[in-house]
């Protein structure tokens, strides 16, 4: 075997990273090797910014909790995230596009009933989110779960509220006629978490660290493939500069303003303003989309064999 070399190394160590028997794990070892080294040698950082560059991967790991994914916000804000978004749901057009889960998905949220409110009382503009659930031939889907989560009126969610109950969060089901009804919010914009490494990172920049107004979504049905999306304010002022480049054209909607005296998606006479959204989710069937995923994956397959 040869001595190391600066010119001879990534030869040296892809080499040595073939002895890997399963050919998935080698063709990503082998790939994230050589654009890891092409990085350092495109950058060539000094030993003290490799140091800095470790520790801050470190403060990183020791923030995330199974409330706070700090590693999910650094693959947000440098726009990972959504490719990885994009690359594993190609879905035909009519259906609902997908977009990222964010770092503060709960799961076990509180059952409610249609209709029900996920805010439980706390302050803002009452709004509320009507629609239905959806094949790809425009059929309802009863039955079908919706597990909804958004930021308050101050722009935090449970996990940063520290809150000993549900907050702001709740799963419906879709009746026989594919249709829900959602008590909420506005959701208001929100800058993302700027206390930890990534806020640390973000705030030695110029970018906005502001998400547009939105409501999180997670919507499955049995046969059909599930979709983590959000849903976006229209007339929200940083729709296009999205910190975590989450928006997709098809997720931009209208909430319109009602008066007081209107009445309201569950039949009363709402004393004070509200706001509501009209959506309707489409699904693709699962048949479809695994079907869609494999040819995704031999394509993939086939490039991988030439590398």
């Amino acid at each position: 075997m040869p001595y190391v070399t600066e010119s001879n190394i990534t030869d040296i160590v892809l080499d040595r990273w073939r002895a890997v028997p399963d050919p998935r794990l080698r063709t990503i070892m082998q790939s994230m090797i050589r654009h890891l080294h092409e990085f350092v040698r495109d950058i060539e950082p000094s030993e003290h910014e490799w140091t800095t560059a470790i520790e801050w991967l470190t403060r990183t790991g020791q923030l995330s909790t199974d409330k706070r994914q700090e590693f999910i916000l650094a693959s947000d804000v440098v726009g990972v995230s959504m490719l990885v978004d994009c690359i594993n749901h190609r879905l035909p057009g009519g259906a609902t596009p997908t977009t990222v889960t964010g770092p503060f998905h709960i799961q076990d949220s509180p059952n409610l009933d249609h209709g029900g409110d996920i805010a439980h009382g706390a302050s803002g503009e009452r709004c509320f989110i009507v629609g239905s659930v959806r094949d790809l031939q425009g059929r309802p889907i009863p039955g079908a779960t919706l597990d909804i989560w958004q930021a308050d009126a101050d722009g935090l969610y449970e996990a940063q509220r520290g809150c000993a109950g549900p907050w702001m969060r709740g799963v419906f089901k879709s009746r026989q006629d594919g249709s829900f009804i959602v008590q909420t919010l506005l959701p208001v914009p929100y800058p993302i978490p700027l206390d930890g490494s990534v806020g640390e990172l973000m705030r030695r920049t110029d970018i906005s660290p502001m998400r547009p107004s939105h409501v999180h979504f997670l919507i499955s049905a049995p046969g059909h493939r599930e979709v983590i999306t959000h849903l976006f304010k229209k007339s929200c002022p940083y729709i296009e500069t999205d910190v975590v480049y989450g928006v997709k054209a098809p997720l931009i909607a209208e909430f319109r303003l009602f008066p007081a005296g209107s009445p309201t998606p569950t039949g009363q006479i709402s004393r004070q303003p509200f706001w509501l959204l009209e959506y309707d989710f489409v699904l693709q069937p699962a048949a479809k989309a695994d079907s869609a995923e494999s040819s995704s994956e031999a394509s993939l397959s086939e490039e991988n064999s030439t590398v």
